[in-house]
């Protein structure tokens, strides 16, 4: 339990928060004609992006084998690591190549995945407004209710005195 926690911890400052401050420096600390420097980031970015996809879906299929979370702490090395750098790699050699073969397929999945969400946030919208609209006249015809019993009982109380 304790070495998983802390390959978990080991990943998140390894994987993500070293890479992040490695690519703010560039972006913010660095002249950009350091370009080469931006481009390695957004491929680890990119790559570190698409394996964290994968693994949420494959988790339950791949999580349980041993030393899972430490060889996925020694790929995040790799990737960033100034020795190997193996996300220029990786990128160019393998992810590159597939988004590049599947790019027109992937822009029109996410276009149609954009207009589900548009036409599905506007259906809810609607949805939502419509229960809002109901709620209101209800509260309306409650207060109306109390107001009109408040003011007829003040009347039948003002006649006994």
């Amino acid at each position: 339990m304790a070495v998983s926690f802390i390959t978990r911890l080991l990943t998140l400052a390894l994987g993500y928060a070293y890479p992040a401050y490695g690519c703010y420096k560039t972006l913010l600390e660095r002249h950009p004609r350091e370009i080469e420097q931006l481009l390695f980031w957004c491929q680890y970015w990119i790559l570190v992006a698409s394996l964290t996809v994968v693994e949420r879906f494959a988790d339950g299929a791949v999580s349980w084998l041993p030393m899972y979370g430490e060889a996925k702490l020694v790929l995040v090395v790799y990737l960033w690591h100034p020795s190997t750098r193996g996300a220029g790699h990786v990128y160019e050699g393998y992810l590159r190549p597939l988004l590049a073969r599947h790019e027109a397929d992937i822009d029109r999945g996410l276009l149609e995945m954009r207009a589900r969400a548009r036409d599905l946030t506007a259906s809810q919208l609607k949805a939502a407004a419509a229960v809002g609209q109901r709620w209101l006249v209800e509260i309306i015809g409650r207060v109306t209710s109390q107001l009109q019993a408040a003011t007829s009982g003040r009347g039948q109380a003002g006649d006994l005195h």
